[in-house]
């Protein structure tokens, strides 16, 4: 099964810009490997919210708004993709990716296969 592991900055942002470069190494390093694991078929890290586009369709009109569709604490930083067997061993990916112990999260959640 295809997993999103969706990764939600929280307050990371502010604890990586305490750390020096040696620690932003590191944790550049960790996220580089995790995108090499086994299992992992594709990842990216995001631009800020602030750089995004919000696209709705409304009667028959496109409609575009800057930023983020809401104010949020946790904004979506990144994402990998994760071929599993099963739930825990997604889980055991997304313990390992450093937001999660830097004040954010990582939502896992299973891709509708088609």
């Amino acid at each position: 099964m295809k997993y999103m592991l969706l990764i939600h900055s929280g307050d990371g942002v502010a604890q990586w810009e305490n750390l020096t470069e040696d620690e932003q190494n590191a944790i550049l390093g960790e996220y580089m490997a995790i995108s090499q694991a086994p299992g992992v078929t594709g990842g990216d890290q995001l631009q800020p919210p602030e750089t995004a586009t919000t696209v709705r369709v409304q009667d028959g009109r496109t409609l575009t708004t800057d930023g983020p569709f809401a104010e949020t604490k946790d904004a979506l930083g990144g994402y990998y993709q994760f071929e599993a067997d099963d739930l825990d061993a997604a889980i055991e990916i997304a313990s390992r990716i450093p937001a999660a112990r830097l004040g954010g999260a990582v939502e896992v959640r299973p891709v509708v296969e088609r």
